[in-house]
């Protein structure tokens, strides 16, 4: 496994920052870590990366403890923190190869990196004078620049526009093929573009490790319908399957139901039997946010 972590803990001042959480991610995924604010995140991810080394349990890149080899870890691991430390007087191409320097790094590998993040027009540049979305990208090419095993982004996207999203996206999903990557945002459609599998915590705590279409397949199905009349609420909830029933108006209603099977047809069944035509259907689908409310609220 390229990242595990087993029963590991953190607290600051008799409160639990990171609870008793334990997962494993293997070399090629893309891992979404998501949570509310507070959640433990940033503490999970400063660990993973050797910034933060008074810990309980285990956490393990590429099989070494990340407090017994410190150095060897930190050698596998490319980190973008979520306030993007950079020295702004420097230029690109100087803050770049001073990386270069401490891993010993080519010289070629420089220019390798600038193009491959996009920053060719802006690598004579100062830093101080980029956009926080090309700041963004210098961060980006100092933690790919030693290649590392694991890539571990905390809010990568932040400042970026629209254009330069795309550009990063596919950025990271040419570096999942070789590498591991555990992806923080709070942008929620970056992590249905972007990952595979998603872990949410909550107050410390882990609420979910599950691969995307997993855990949108186990959520609750919402069908929005109207009726030509009015429906008696006990004849409504004589549905299979229904989870909830709500009323919109007169004629109109909002069925959860449980389940994974599409449950239109049985709705078109329900309507033919009791003598009610159907004059709008709509099934809803919910996102991974909707999700993220679920688990966190």
């Amino acid at each position: 496994m390229s990242i595990q972590v087993q029963n590991l803990s953190k607290t600051y001042n008799n409160q639990k920052a990171v609870d008793n959480i334990s997962f494993s991610i293997e070399k090629g995924e893309i891992v979404g870590f998501l949570g509310p604010n507070g959640a433990g995140k940033s503490t999970l991810m400063k660990i993973l990366s050797g910034f933060i080394t008074d810990f309980e349990g285990e956490a393990l890149i590429n099989d070494q403890d990340v407090r017994l080899f410190p150095i060897e870890t930190k050698k596998n691991i490319g980190y973008l923190p979520e306030h993007n430390p950079l020295y702004t007087d420097m230029y690109v191409k100087e803050y770049l190869a001073f990386h270069a320097s401490i891993y010993k790094i080519p010289k070629q590998r420089i220019q390798d990196i600038i193009e491959e993040v996009g920053l060719q027009t802006h690598a004579s540049k100062k830093i101080k004078e980029l956009s926080k979305g090309y700041r963004q990208r210098v961060g980006l090419a100092a933690a790919l620049l030693h290649k590392p095993d694991v890539l571990i982004l905390d809010e990568p996207t932040t400042g970026l526009d629209p254009n330069q999203l795309v550009e990063i996206r596919e950025l990271i999903k040419r570096s999942g093929k070789q590498k591991t990557v555990l992806f923080s945002t709070h942008i929620m459609q970056e992590v249905e573009a972007v990952c595979d599998r998603v872990i949410i915590i909550n107050k410390g705590q882990l609420v979910a490790d599950q691969y995307l279409k997993d855990l949108q397949a186990s959520a609750t199905q919402v069908i929005a319908v109207e009726f030509d009349k009015n429906i008696d609420k006990e004849l409504i909830a004589s549905l299979p399957n229904i989870k909830t029933t709500n009323q919109i108006n007169d004629t109109s209603w909002e069925l959860s139901f449980n389940g994974t099977e599409d449950q239109r047809a049985t709705i078109f069944d329900f309507a033919q039997n009791n003598g009610i035509k159907i004059l709008s259907l709509s099934q809803k689908t919910k996102n991974l946010e909707e999700l993220f409310r679920e688990l966190t609220k």
